[in-house]
């Protein structure tokens, strides 16, 4: 991660001369990038952790059900049987599935207000006339990642 221990710059210092307005909508953009970056960042932790748990519940599918079974509690290996342990990841694999879903709900609503604000920026730089997309950076907040 790049940035992780180098200090913010002052945004305002960064946006020259533009009217207050401006500035603010401009942080709001900014703010909207960052929350942005860190759905996809958690996106991707979901998915992670949803293939892993989806790739078990499917090799239990090969397994006898008389097995013994064991389940990891903190850093102890648990006996249990095969019923509860497949039930157990199914209700794992519901759980995140929903998840994602939600984090995909959610990208949408923050892509949607960082276009929203990206118009409204773009017609006070214009003096309030309408104009097409602003170019305030190729695809706004979910640009260049997965």
């Amino acid at each position: 991660m790049t940035g992780l221990f180098t200090p913010k710059p002052d945004r305002r210092s960064m946006q020259g001369n533009l009217p207050p307005e401006a500035q603010e909508k401009i942080e709001e953009l900014q703010d909207l990038q960052e929350q942005a970056q860190q759905l996809a960042e958690q996106k991707q932790s979901t998915q992670t952790s949803l293939t892993e748990a989806q790739s078990a519940l499917d090799a239990m599918e090969d397994i006898d059900e008389d097995s013994t079974m064991y389940r990891e509690i903190g850093e102890i290996l648990v006996e249990t049987d095969y019923e509860t342990a497949y039930d157990d990841l199914e209700e794992k694999v519901d759980t995140l599935s929903m998840r994602a879903e939600r984090f995909d709900s959610q990208e949408e609503k923050v892509q949607q207000q960082f276009e929203e604000l990206q118009e409204e920026l773009q017609q006070m730089l214009q003096g309030g006339a309408g104009g097409g997309p602003a170019g305030m950076g190729p695809g706004g907040p979910g640009a260049g990642g997965a």
